[in-house]
């Protein structure tokens, strides 16, 4: 069963709500249990969430690898090709955040 904090949104897996919210510390009383239909939503999505969350670990990857190479500067076809690589990857994580936040809207978070 899933439990929802009111106060701060925190998501609590478990037969009956926390004590206190993990994150703001609300009481129990603060918890609502959320519908089936609910918490398949939020079931569903957790994979999915969980790659969007990957892609916009590895996007900031590339992103300082990127830019490690225009600072190297060792040649003018490197420099364009690490530019573009800097400038799609945030594109790439943007585009992942955005639809996390989707995910969110729709109660799939």
């Amino acid at each position: 069963m899933l439990w929802v904090c009111t106060v701060c949104g925190y998501v609590h897996e478990g037969e009956e709500a926390p004590e206190k919210c993990p994150k703001c510390g609300s009481p129990k009383e603060a918890f609502e249990a959320l519908s089936e239909d609910a918490a398949k939503k939020i079931y569903d999505s957790d994979r999915t969430n969980d790659i969007h969350m990957a892609i916009v670990h590895y996007a900031m990857k590339i992103k300082a690898l990127a830019k490690e190479g225009i600072e190297l500067n060792l040649d003018t076809g490197c420099v364009d090709v690490f530019r573009k690589a800097h400038d799609e990857a945030w594109v790439m994580k943007q585009r992942s955040k955005a639809e996390i936040e989707t995910h969110v809207g729709k109660g799939k978070w």
